[in-house]
């Protein structure tokens, strides 16, 4: 449950007395500053972007340039995320910050103290990895909700950290970790932490892959024997992170059996108790990369007490998540899909293996690499319709490889071209899993993927 509202003679203060500077005035930066101030914070808000700054002064923060002063005279200073304060090249407050030897945090650093400066001793689970993130968040906090149990769900997911609620001892916090919050974490301590995989992902931010292992290593901090670590095995870069754990692991696969842990087996979810769920009864979950996501969240929902009964009724209930495989529509017989969270190649092969033949609308803003590791997967495609930047370089290495290609530029007419095609193909299924950022024709792979549903919702239901 949630705690109680203070009463006026005992007010929550727990950052009374610091002084903490807010930089990056967003989705994130803005609930965070108000409930700083809230809890007895002296806080200086900012943002490079006049109208952020604007929106701050209207809902009455105090905003300036923390900069500004000879000293950095701060207890704190509480990035967003999409900030950087080391490389490429750091924001003129981190640099000032670091030079004071004043810590870069994350709001959920500051949640976790808050949490524990009200003595609760709520349940803090997070999750991670380069692709299927969110999925498992979401699925986790959908489990213990389903089972009755009282939990919150934030982070780079959802509502920022800090706008979640103070819980009691019997509430969970389920956040998902990105790279760029992890790296600004201190004392924060997970119970249970998750740990899906590691592909290639902000290079330029964390200065080569071992810079982006090591910020995703975070999430085992300050863990004991006491806590769980869940970590995905079928990627050797990430099952390496098995060894010298000071938590209990529990090994997840989607493909393979992992003694000690939770995989599946075809499409039967189990651990060496036995069967827990037929994942075929949960259709938002389709392939084996979906498969390895309920298993980590059914280790952890194990970990927490719950029951193979409530994890297999949950599983089966799940929603999924907007732009996440997500079927938006059928016209016709042909099944439109939205996947426009595959920001990368990597994300774009788990849809791929989802299904058998596909029409794929891909492209965008390229991501290093391109699309060549997807290879093994072109057979699956019956035909590619491309947009954006990245269309010409994408059709030439289909066309290399022997698939029919249409450059259409624009979503609106990849859509209906899609469609066409899949018509002439026989296949049941257009698939956008771009593989692409999205920042060329949107303002985020959530535009696109809204673009896309309404694009499916207006054409006629009898094509």
């Amino acid at each position: 449950m949630s705690l109680p509202a203070p009463s006026p003679a005992a007010i929550f203060a727990p950052f009374a007395g610091q002084r903490i500077a807010v930089v990056g005035l967003g989705r994130a930066g803005l609930p965070s500053a108000r409930r700083l101030m809230g809890w007895g914070a002296e806080i200086l808000c900012w943002d490079d972007g006049a109208a952020a700054r604007n929106a701050a002064e209207a809902a009455g923060l105090p905003v300036g340039d923390p900069c500004a002063a000879a000293g950095f005279r701060f207890d704190a200073l509480l990035l967003s995320p999409g900030i950087p304060h080391t490389l490429p090249k750091p924001h003129p407050a981190a640099a000032r910050a670091q030079a004071a030897g004043v810590p870069v945090l994350c709001d959920a650093e500051l949640l976790f103290r808050a949490v524990r400066a009200s003595g609760s001793h709520a349940r803090f689970l997070g999750v991670t990895g380069t692709n299927g993130k969110s999925t498992t968040t979401a699925l986790l906090h959908h489990l213990l909700l389903r089972a009755g149990r009282v939990a919150e769900v934030g982070g780079n997911l959802g509502p920022a950290a800090l706008g979640l609620p103070l819980l009691s001892d019997d509430g969970a916090y389920v956040l998902e970790m990105s790279s760029y919050m992890l790296e600004r974490t201190d004392a924060l301590h997970f119970d249970a932490a998750i740990l899906l995989n590691l592909s290639p992902d902000h290079l330029d931010r964390h200065g080569g892959m071992e810079g982006y292992a090591a910020a995703k290593a975070h999430i085992f901090g300050h863990q004991g024997a006491d806590d769980l670590a869940v970590i995905g095995m079928d990627d050797a870069e990430t099952a390496a992170f098995a060894q010298g754990r000071a938590a209990r692991v529990a090994p997840i696969s989607g493909l393979a059996p992992q003694p000690g842990g939770v995989w599946a087996e075809g499409r039967t979810l189990r651990d060496a108790s036995g069967p827990i769920a037929d994942l075929d009864a949960a259709p938002a979950l389709p392939g084996s990369h979906n498969a390895q996501n309920a298993a980590a969240a059914a280790a952890v929902a194990l970990f927490l007490g719950l029951s193979r009964t409530e994890i297999a009724t949950g599983l089966a209930s799940f929603p999924g998540l907007p732009h996440r495989q997500e079927r938006v529509g059928t016209r016709g017989g042909i099944a439109f899909v939205n996947d426009s969270k595959a920001t990368n190649a990597d994300s774009a092969a788990r849809a791929l293996a989802s299904y058998g033949r596909v029409v794929w609308i891909g492209g965008g803003v390229p991501k290093a690499g391109g699309i060549g590791s997807l290879a093994p997967l072109f057979p699956r495609i019956a035909e590619a319709v491309l947009i954006g930047q990245s269309a010409e370089d994408f059709a030439a290495t289909l066309t290399a490889h022997g698939v029919p290609v249409q450059v259409a530029g624009t979503l609106a007419a990849a859509v209906p071209a899609a469609r066409d095609a899949a018509r002439r193909q026989g296949v049941g299924t257009v698939l956008l899993s771009p593989a692409c950022a999205s920042f060329d024709q949107f303002t985020g792979f959530d535009a696109r993927g809204d673009a896309f549903r309404a694009l499916v919702a207006a054409m006629p239901e009898d094509v």
